[in-house]
């Protein structure tokens, strides 16, 4: 799929670099993290044959500029402000990971602005899946590795961990991201340190005001997909939890596979996506 780069400014000046390419209704791709850089060209490239695929990399980290605040409010503007900057009234949400939850708070916040929304491996409305989460990430570890995950963890509680630090403890954890190893491509090499870190506890204070929890049952005319690996260490209980809160959503279960269904499973998505365009 060809794909042309673009740069454009948020409402705060902030730089926010991405691409654009394939065919089809407009669609927001919001990669996960956060403070990672965009990685969802496969899942572009896969869905190019649906849709007008726009990702960008989310404020926090190069070739986005590192300007804050880093807050749930601030990244759904940026959404919107890329929205605008392309002329599009609507759009789809494709979300995955953290953005799959930022897909979420759009359709809480601005449901006026989209299509419909496409949760992958998603983040959900609660944090009641974080302990089993984390279980799964560390399981298959040896002691040694789990030791310096905890001692990374701790640094980053305490707001003292370096960004080598955070990038050593997810190359650790990595491996657990796949059903198969083997297909695991190379781990990020950058984090942004304060994107995540502030991004998280905004995070963690629209859960403890149940945003999404009281929210999403709300939204009743929009679409919404959940594509969850069966696999994924982050519990496919969150997304069929999340699913209930909002009247006709579905769930699409990927069998062998873990966090990253176009890696491990190319062409579920897509084939899912049609399935619910062919129900609507």
């Amino acid at each position: 799929m060809e794909e042309r780069t673009f740069e454009l400014k948020a409402r705060d000046g902030a730089l926010l670099s991405g691409h654009v390419g394939g065919k089809g209704a407009p669609a927001l791709l919001l990669h996960g993290g956060p403070g990672l850089a965009d990685y969802t060209e496969g899942c572009a490239a896969e869905l190019g044959v649906l849709f007008t695929s726009i990702r960008y990399t989310q404020r926090g980290i190069a070739p986005s500029a590192s300007q804050g605040p880093y807050t749930v409010e601030t990244h759904m503007a940026d959404a919107l402000d890329v929205l605008d900057a392309f002329g599009f009234a609507q759009a789809w949400a494709i979300g995955h990971s953290w953005g799959g939850h930022l897909a979420l708070h759009l359709a809480v916040a601005h449901p006026e602005r989209l299509h419909g929304v496409i949760c992958i491996d998603t983040l959900g409305a609660s944090d009641e899946v974080f302990p089993d989460f984390k279980a799964a990430l560390t399981r298959s570890l040896t002691p040694q590795e789990l030791a310096r995950v905890e001692e990374i963890e701790e640094r980053e509680d305490a707001g003292e961990a370096t960004e080598a630090e955070l990038v050593e403890s997810h190359s650790i954890l990595w491996p657990a991201y796949f059903h198969d190893p083997a297909k695991a491509p190379r781990p990020p090499a950058r984090r942004g340190v304060e994107c995540a870190a502030e991004t998280f506890k905004s995070v963690a204070a629209h859960f403890e005001a149940r945003t999404l929890e009281t929210g999403l049952p709300k939204v009743r005319r929009l679409p919404v997909l959940f594509v969850h690996g069966i696999q994924d260490p982050l519990p496919l209980r969150g997304a069929l939890e999340t699913a209930k809160l909002i009247r006709g959503a579905r769930v699409a279960r990927v069998p062998q596979c873990g966090h990253f269904p176009w890696i491990e499973q190319p062409g579920f998505t897509s084939r899912a996506l049609r399935g619910l365009f062919a129900q609507l």
